[in-house]
C-alpha cells in the first residue's frame, strides 16, 4: 500500500491526536475503556484528522485547539461506525469483530452515544462557537443521512441524486467539516475557508465512491468484510446504479437486493457488475471529484502542505483499501 500523502509531515501531530482521543473520562468503567482502546487500535487511515492538520500547517497555525479539533472529527467518525455497524448488523469491521457482534444492542448504542459526547467535548475544547456550529451541523447531516438510508425509497426508484445526498451525509460532510473548521481556527480569509470546505467536500465524495467501488473489486482480506457487502444489504451504490441503468430487468440483481440470495448468487452478480463497465463509470466520476478538489486549492498558500493536499486527492483514487 502506498504511503498516504502528508502523513509523514504531520506524524508527530497525529501522535498528539491519538493521545488526545484517549483522554476520554470514565476510564474506570473497564468495558468502556476496553472498547475505546479496541476501536482506536483498529485504526483506519486517519484521513479526517490528517486533513485538519494539513490545513492548520498550510497557514502555520498548529495549536492545542487544532489537535482537539482533529481528535474531535476522528472521534465523531468512530462513533458513527459503532452505530452504523449496529444498524447494518455488521459482524466485522476491518477484519475484527464489531462491538455489536460481542455486546448487546443496548451496550453498543450507549458506547456510540458516549463517543458522540466525547467528540463534542473535544470540539468544545477549540473554544470556537463557529467550530461547534460546524460540528453540530455535521452531526445532524450524518444522522439525517442514516435515517434516510433506513427509510429509503424502493431500490428500483433510487436516483443518482439520492446516492449523492447519501454519500455526502455519510462521508463528505465530515471531510468538509475537518477542512472548514481547521481553516476557521487558522483565521483564514472567508474565501479561503469556503475553498477549503469545497476541497474537503469533493475529496470526501471521491473517497466514498472509491470505497463503494472497492466493495466490488477488492478482496475480503483487503476490505476486512465480505465482497459485495453493500449489495448484500440491499444498498444501491454507484456501481450498482450504473449497472441498473443498463440492466433494469436483471432478475439476479432483484434477488440480491431483496435479500433472497446465497453467497454464490451474490458472487455471480458482483462478477456481472465488474464486467459491465459500471466500475469504470463510477471511477470516472470519482476522478472528476478529485479534479474539483484539486482546483479548489488554487490560490491557497503554496508550500509542502499544499502539495500534500493536492497529492492526497490523487491518492484517493489510487488506493486499494
Amino acid at each position: 500500500m502506498k504511503t498516504i500523502p502528508g502523513l509523514a509531515l504531520v506524524s508527530a501531530d497525529l501522535v498528539r491526536v491519538e493521545h488526545k482521543m484517549r483522554e476520554a473520562p470514565h476510564q474506570d468503567i473497564e468495558p468502556l475503556s476496553m472498547a475505546l482502546d479496541t476501536l482506536l487500535k483498529s485504526g483506519g487511515k486517519r484521513v479526517r484528522p490528517l486533513l485538519a492538520l494539513l490545513v492548520s500547517h498550510l497557514y502555520d497555525s498548529l495549536s492545542d485547539k487544532v489537535i482537539a479539533l482533529a481528535a474531535a472529527v476522528e472521534m465523531l467518525h468512530t462513533a458513527t461506525l459503532v452505530h452504523d455497524d449496529l444498524i447494518d448488523s455488521a459482524r466485522l469491521r476491518r477484519g475484527n469483530p464489531t462491538l455489536n457482534a460481542i455486546w448487546s444492542p443496548g451496550a453498543t448504542v450507549l458506547t456510540g452515544d458516549f463517543l458522540f459526547a466525547w467528540a463534542a467535548n473535544l470540539a468544545a475544547q477549540t473554544e470556537s462557537v463557529r467550530v461547534m456550529f460546524i460540528f453540530s451541523q455535521t452531526l445532524m447531516v450524518i444522522c439525517g443521512g442514516e435515517l434516510g438510508q433506513l427509510f429509503h425509497r424502493p431500490w428500483r426508484d433510487q436516483t443518482r441524486q439520492d446516492y449523492d445526498r447519501r454519500i455526502y451525509a455519510k462521508t463528505a460532510s465530515l471531510f468538509a467539516a475537518a477542512t472548514e473548521a481547521a481553516a476557521v481556527l487558522a483565521s483564514a480569509p472567508e474565501s479561503k475557508i469556503k475553498a477549503l470546505r469545497d476541497y474537503g467536500h469533493q475529496l470526501g465524495m471521491a473517497f466514498q465512491i472509491v470505497d463503494d467501488v472497492l466493495d466490488f473489486v477488492g478482496t475480503s482480506k483487503e476490505m476486512g468484510k465480505p465482497v459485495g457487502s453493500d449489495v448484500r444489504q440491499g444498498i444501491v451504490t454507484l456501481p450498482t446504479l450504473y449497472y441498473l441503468g443498463q440492466n433494469s430487468d436483471d432478475k439476479l440483481l432483484a434477488q440480491v437486493l431483496e435479500g433472497h440470495a446465497n453467497d454464490g448468487v451474490v458472487e455471480t452478480l458482483v462478477a456481472r457488475i465488474r464486467e459491465a463497465g459500471a466500475i469504470d463509470a463510477a471511477m470516472h466520476d470519482a476522478r472528476n471529484h478529485v479534479k474539483q478538489a484539486q482546483a479548489a486549492l488554487a490560490g491557497l498558500p503554496g508550500n509542502g502542505y499544499h502539495q500534500a493536499m493536492f497529492d492526497l486527492a490523487e491518492f484517493v483514487v489510487q488506493r486499494r483499501i
